[in-house]
């Protein structure tokens, strides 16, 4: 469902569909076309602002039919709107009509630092709560060395995208993206890749919500934080997305 640009994340991202790669190291997906029936598409995104702004993927609304859904943990649904979305860097901004008191800070990720990846995969199929997964940063630079691109270990699906990934303060460092196809690299070099996945980082989405005039919050805080705190404090501010959406054909 991601389009980023040309020899990103989408050659070999499992959340993503076609977008003609470049160059030799860039992997073809087959092509998807919309069918008629449709489907219900779902992912994560976390409160940016006391108004009610939400970040959170582009692939995760794109080609979604009629009212897009919000859902925080413990809380009635609500429609949310579509605000701007940034196919480039697969960002979108949503705003729901209600205030909310907590919201997510955001602040540089460091190299090797414990993050903590929060969202709503397979849902559905699993828990109907959100699910909380650590690991690293394993590189500041995503799939062929694209900078916009956090590489981390944390564990993570289809439906986490969107999703904070946190550090040990309980800020947010990066948004969850996409996953490496580790069947498509496994096919190219007969080598099962392990724990790479991939988050946009926080400079790229401050960006995104400066050219929106949309007001957020940093954090300088390095004071850490026990995990079961983080999240739930993490539960007051992180939606779970969803909408119907035309079924796309796998070829």
């Amino acid at each position: 469902m991601t389009k980023t640009k040309a020899a990103g994340v989408a050659a070999v991202g499992d959340f993503s569909a076609a977008v003609p790669p470049q160059g030799a190291a860039a992997q073809q997906f087959p092509d998807r076309s919309s069918a008629n029936k449709l489907v219900s598409q779902s992912g994560t995104g976390f409160i940016i602002s006391s108004s009610g702004h939400i970040v959170t993927n582009n692939h995760v609304i794109d080609g979604c039919v009629g009212d897009i859904r919000g859902n925080l943990a413990g809380e009635s649904e609500v429609v949310l709107r579509v605000v701007a979305a940034d196919e480039l860097n697969d960002l979108a901004l949503l705003k729901a009509t209600n205030s909310y008191n907590e919201m997510a800070r955001i602040r540089a990720a460091a190299i090797h630092s414990t993050v903590i990846a929060i969202g709503y995969p397979f849902h559905g199929l699993l828990t109907s709560d959100f699910t909380v997964t650590t690991g690293i940063v394993s590189s500041l630079s995503g799939l062929l060395n694209d900078t916009r691109y956090l590489q981390i270990s944390a564990a993570v699906q289809s439906g986490n995208s969107g999703g904070p990934l946190l550090d040990t303060s309980g800020n947010v460092v990066g948004v969850v993206a996409a996953k490496l196809n580790a069947l498509k690299i496994a096919r190219a070099t007969g080598d099962l890749p392990e724990n790479i996945n991939f988050a946009i980082k926080t400079g790229v989405v401050r960006d995104f919500l400066d050219n929106s005039a949309v007001p957020y919050q940093t954090a300088d805080s390095v004071q850490e934080k026990k995990t079961a705190d983080i999240v739930a404090r993490a539960r007051s501010y992180t939606m779970l997305i969803s909408c119907s959406a035309r079924e796309r054909e796998k070829k």
